[in-house]
C-alpha cells in the first residue's frame, strides 16, 4: 500500500552532467550536477546560484555538458564537496565543502579545447556537449525563504561530440543505446542501468531523425575556435590529487 510520506530529497534517478565552464582568469571550472533534462538539442539545468558554473554560465553565457559513462564514477566522486567559488559560501561550509582551484586535476581529468566556445571538454567522458546559455529562469520565485537560491538554464547544445565505441554500426549520427552507460545518480548515490533493454519499445519505431531539431543546423553553422588551452592550465592538470569525497552539485 502507498503512504503519505515527506523525503527531503527528491533525487529519482537523472544521468550525472560534468559542467566545464571558464573562470574570470581563464582557468577552467568542472562540476557534477544531475538536475538535468533534454529537449531536442535544448537542456534545461537545474543549478545552485551560489556554485561556481552557475556565476561562470551567467558571465560567459556558454558550458560544456561532459556525460561521464559508469566507468567515471570515481573520477566524479573526486570532484564531490569542492567548489571553484572562493570564499567557499556559507551553504556549502556547512555541508562539508572546500575550495579547489583545479578541478580536473581533482577529478583526475583531461582537459580538451572545445570547437566554438571557451569551456572545456573532459576527454574522459564520452559524450560532451558545447552549449550557447539562451535564457535563464527563477525556482520558487514566489516563495520568500527559496526565491534567489536555484537557477534554471536554458542551454542549446552547438556541437556534439561522441565516442565511436558508443555509436550505432554504420551509422555516425545516432548512439546505440544498448552500448551507452550513463552514470545515474538517484538519492545521492552512483547507479548505472541494467545491462540490456528491459522490454520492448513501441515509442523506439519512431525513426529518430523524426525529432530533428532547427538547432541541429544551428549549431552546424556555429563559429570555430582556435585559441588553445592556457599553458599554466594544462601544467596544473599533471599535479594529481588523492582526495576522495562525497558527491555534491
Amino acid at each position: 500500500m502507498h503512504i503519505s510520506s515527506e523525503p527531503a530529497i527528491l533525487y529519482l534517478g537523472t544521468p550525472v552532467v560534468l559542467i566545464g565552464t571558464v573562470n574570470e582568469d581563464e582557468s577552467y571550472n568542472l562540476a557534477p550536477m544531475s538536475s538535468a533534462f533534454w529537449l531536442g538539442w535544448r537542456c534545461m539545468l537545474g543549478m545552485s546560484a551560489a556554485s561556481k558554473s552557475s556565476a561562470n554560465m551567467l558571465r560567459t553565457r556558454e558550458c560544456v555538458l561532459n556525460l561521464p559513462s559508469e566507468r567515471e564514477v570515481a573520477a566524479v566522486n573526486r570532484l564531490a564537496r569542492t567548489t571553484g567559488s572562493n570564499p567557499v559560501p556559507e551553504v556549502k561550509l556547512k555541508r562539508g565543502y572546500r575550495y579547489e582551484k583545479n578541478k580536473f586535476a581533482i577529478a583526475r581529468m583531461t582537459p580538451v579545447a572545445s570547437e566554438t566556445i571557451a569551456a572545456p571538454r573532459a576527454l574522459e567522458c564520452p559524450i560532451q556537449l558545447e552549449a550557447a546559455v539562451e535564457s535563464t529562469h527563477p525556482l520558487a520565485h514566489d516563495d520568500d525563504k527559496l526565491r534567489g537560491r536555484i537557477i534554471i538554464f536554458e542551454v542549446r547544445v552547438q556541437r556534439v561530440h561522441i565516442e565511436e565505441s558508443i555509436l550505432a554500426q554504420d551509422e555516425s549520427n545516432r548512439i546505440d543505446a544498448d552500448k551507452w552507460r550513463p552514470l545515474i545518480m538517484s538519492f545521492q548515490k552512483f547507479y548505472g542501468l541494467a545491462p540490456h533493454e528491459l522490454h520492448e519499445s513501441t515509442l523506439a519505431r519512431i525513426p529518430e531523425s523524426m525529432y530533428r531539431s532547427p538547432d541541429v543546423d544551428k549549431g552546424r553553422n556555429a563559429s570555430a575556435r582556435s585559441e588553445t588551452l592556457p599553458q599554466q592550465f594544462i601544467a596544473g592538470t599533471r599535479r594529481k590529487s588523492q582526495a576522495t569525497v562525497e558527491f555534491a552539485t
